[in-house]
């Protein structure tokens, strides 16, 4: 039976007088789910299925058995301990290239009492008001099951939700504890040979349900090499890619049989569907974008920004290390910090007004402020330390337009000049009274930039990794600086794209291509 159609016509998995027929398989496809169950009496009260094997069937199998399809495994053993059964059916899928639910890393986490302040801490606060007005509420205490991150209460039906998006187990007991408000004691993986009957009906449609949103049902499935998502937000005010620019990527990537998706932050839990992910939306570590590029690699897709480029990018502070002790150009560059307030003007003295002030997650000319004096120093500095323990001061280095490069896979592919806004001294212009908000470009092919503009910037995006980067530099005769490095840097339709048209959109996808079969081929 495939995943498709798990289900009964009623929607159950529960045992009935008669097998109801079965649509086209989901190998057909090119894909597999494979439920492992620890012994075969485990699987007793639900249909029988072809997709059901024990443990043992499962560890006895090789990688070479499914012939580069894609494979689900959903581990349902009746434990997790390390070197068990559970833990070892985990470990192979992941070596064999399985998705798998629970991870090991999953695995890991929940044996680790520890974490569940650091993945929890932000969902305790949701518990009082949502169990303020139930039975529990009255209660010192009690246990719930999840299903695939369901569950029937439906007050804590969201932070159901986010606690299997924290620890991705088919089944989860959460203990819940109240002492001076209601708090998570802790999470540990359910069995599913000591579920009630009740219960068992309730894990049959959550089953159904992760297995449909997993694997797409067949008739809207689309024949495609790869499946790859682009995830963004569609009321950013100035996200990385416009509308159109992200249709071009739908287009482009159909013509090169990838089936590409635009999705959103409601659908993290979607991610296992997928072989690719392309984040265009505006990156930051304290954001869902990390969390799922995070997540993405940890599922084993291919993914831009990896999770290492938008930590090293997203803030300055480590770009002006990076590069200071790679003695690559930049603007003369220090650090104020918070608690030293007897330093900010002694560094003033050194850089010279005007200065900059920087927060080091700033992006689109934002948290970056120039100064002109001692007193508009002290201001703005106190301002900016309201959001970040250092800032960054930088000298003044005024060009009528910025060089942004972009660079993917270690070699440039596209070269663009930014011109500061009207009457401003940046490129965008946040002010209420801006004549524009931002200014102009002008977009050539690579050969015709500067060779030293185009050298410096891969140079620079070098040391990030080998993903997509755009590079901001700036140039005054022979002096070339380093301004940033964007992990998602701007791809947008009629701008980036001005030289190069569809091929832009296609050296992009191409590459996705090219790791995606390495992967395949099971070598870097």
């Amino acid at each position: 039976m495939s995943a498709a159609s798990l289900a009964t016509l009623d929607g159950s998995l529960r045992m009935t007088p008669v097998e109801q027929p079965r649509p086209p398989a989901l190998a057909d496809l090119g894909s597999r789910l494979m439920i492992v169950v620890e012994r075969r009496e485990d699987w007793a009260s639900y249909l029988p299925s072809e997709e059901v094997l024990t443990a043992q069937e499962y560890l006895e199998q090789s990688a070479r058995d499914h012939g580069g399809r894609r494979v689900q495994v959903i581990n349902l053993c009746r434990g997790y301990k390390y070197l068990g059964l559970g833990y070892y059916c985990s470990l192979l899928a992941e070596a064999r290239g399985h998705r798998v639910i629970p991870s090991l890393r999953c695995i890991s986490e929940l044996a680790r009492k520890s974490v569940y302040g650091l993945a929890l801490g932000g969902l305790d606060k949701a518990l009082d008001k949502a169990l303020c007005r139930t039975p529990y509420g009255a209660t010192d205490g009690f246990t719930l099951t999840l299903y695939f991150g369901h569950t029937e209460f439906e007050p804590l039906a969201d932070l159901a939700r986010q606690l299997f998006e924290a620890f991705p187990c088919p089944i989860l007991l959460v203990e819940f504890r109240r002492q001076q408000g209601w708090h998570i004691e802790g999470v540990r993986p359910g069995v599913l040979n000591r579920l009630r009957s009740d219960q068992e009906d309730v894990f049959a449609d959550a089953l159904d349900g992760f297995s449909r949103r997993a694997w797409r049902m067949p008739r809207s499935r689309r024949v495609a090499r790869y499946d790859m998502a682009i995830l963004h937000d569609p009321d950013e005010a100035l996200p990385p890619s416009n509308p159109q620019a992200l249709a071009n990527f739908v287009r482009v990537g159909a013509s090169l049989g990838i089936d590409v998706e635009l999705i959103g932050r409601k659908d993290y839990a979607r991610l296992a569907e997928f072989d690719a992910l392309l984040i265009r939306e505006t990156t930051r570590v304290d954001h869902h974008t990390y969390r799922f590029a995070e997540k993405a690699e940890r599922e084993g897709l291919v993914v831009m920004d990896d999770p290492a480029s938008i930590l090293r990018c997203t803030n300055k502070v480590y770009l002006a290390d990076l590069l200071g002790c790679r003695q690559l150009g930049m603007p003369l560059t220090e650090i104020l910090y918070k608690e030293r307030p007897q330093d900010w003007q002694r560094v003033a003295r050194r850089l010279g007004f005007p200065l900059v002030l920087k927060i080091p997650d700033g992006c689109f000319s934002r948290g970056v402020v120039k100064v002109n004096d001692d007193s508009e120093l002290l201001a703005a500095a106190s301002e900016l330390f309201e959001r970040s323990v250092l800032i960054l001061a930088q000298e003044f280095f005024y060009t009528e337009y910025d060089w942004r490069i972009g660079v993917l896979n270690r070699k440039p592919i596209f070269a663009c000049q930014y011109f500061m806004s009207k009457g401003h001294w940046q490129i965008y212009d946040h002010s209420p009274d801006a004549e524009e908000v931002s200014g102009d470009f002008r977009t050539m092919p690579v050969h015709e930039a500067p060779r030293k503009v185009v050298e410096l910037a891969v140079k620079t995006a070098n040391l990030i990794g080998d993903g997509l980067y755009g590079v901001d530099l700036k140039q005054a005769g022979d002096k070339v600086v380093v301004i940033e490095v964007n992990d998602n840097p701007n791809i947008d339709c009629g701008v980036e794209d001005v030289y190069l048209g569809d091929d832009l959109y296609k050296l992009v996808l191409e590459e996705f291509v090219r790791r995606l079969e390495v992967k395949r081929r099971g070598y870097d």
